[in-house]
């Protein structure tokens, strides 16, 4: 058994944090692609409770969830760290990682799965939390400072899942003129060669992010009153 094994999917923006701090840190493992739609006893074995990806296992023993994942690579791996040395740089990279699952990502994801002035109200509540990012971008390249940092891996997903989101349900959530800094920072993020090499194919995101939303609303049509 290899000392690194890491279970995620080809498509998974969460497992992709992973891969990037693993690739930043030069720690060498091996990947178990999981079909979620038959997951692999490996993976129920070492994810018994949530029963998803990714999940990270170092010599023998699992972590799951992908924030959970990132800080035990960092405490573990100390070559080029992801947190800054100091103690409330440290919190508030820990802070924008977590406000970007709970509050930027939930309308983000409502806005695409759905249509007409519902999509609408998600872009605004979307909007209004992007501008804390933006806000929060001020006088530096990344999140991290001046090199790509925590918060920067956590939020990645805003550099090349969103667009693919976009272009599909035809929305422009971080227009240049209205978030410059944080359409420079997707550029930036996404052009870096660690980054660039390791993202998935925006095709096959595009083919499988487009099933997903016919999907959910075909549903929507078909739960809503007569």
């Amino acid at each position: 058994m290899a000392e690194v094994m890491l279970f995620r999917t080809w498509s998974s923006a969460f497992s992709l944090r992973i891969v990037w701090a693993l690739k930043l840190k030069d720690v060498p493992y091996d990947t178990i692609f999981e079909d979620l739609t038959n997951k692999s006893p490996l993976l129920l074995q070492y994810n018994p409770i949530h029963k998803k990806i990714p999940v990270l296992v170092h010599n023998g023993k699992s972590i799951a969830e992908s924030l959970v994942i990132l800080e035990y690579i960092e405490e573990t791996w100390k070559q080029n760290p992801l947190l800054p040395e100091d103690p409330h740089d440290r919190a508030a990279a820990r802070f924008w990682a977590k406000f970007g699952d709970d509050k930027v990502f939930p309308p983000i994801v409502d806005a695409f799965y759905s249509e007409g002035k519902e999509q609408e109200e998600a872009i605004v509540k979307a909007k209004e939390n992007l501008k804390y990012l933006e806000e929060e971008l001020k006088g530096k390249n990344f999140f991290g400072g001046d090199q790509i940092g925590f918060a920067d891996i956590a939020l990645g997903w805003l550099a090349h899942h969103l667009k693919v989101l976009e272009e599909i349900a035809n929305m422009n959530l971080i227009a240049e003129d209205e978030f410059p800094l944080l359409s420079l920072w997707q550029n930036t993020f996404a052009d870096a060669h660690i980054i660039k090499e390791n993202l998935p194919p925006l095709d096959k995101l595009i083919t499988k992010y487009l099933a997903f939303r016919e999907h959910e609303l075909a549903k929507k049509l078909k739960q809503a009153p007569k």
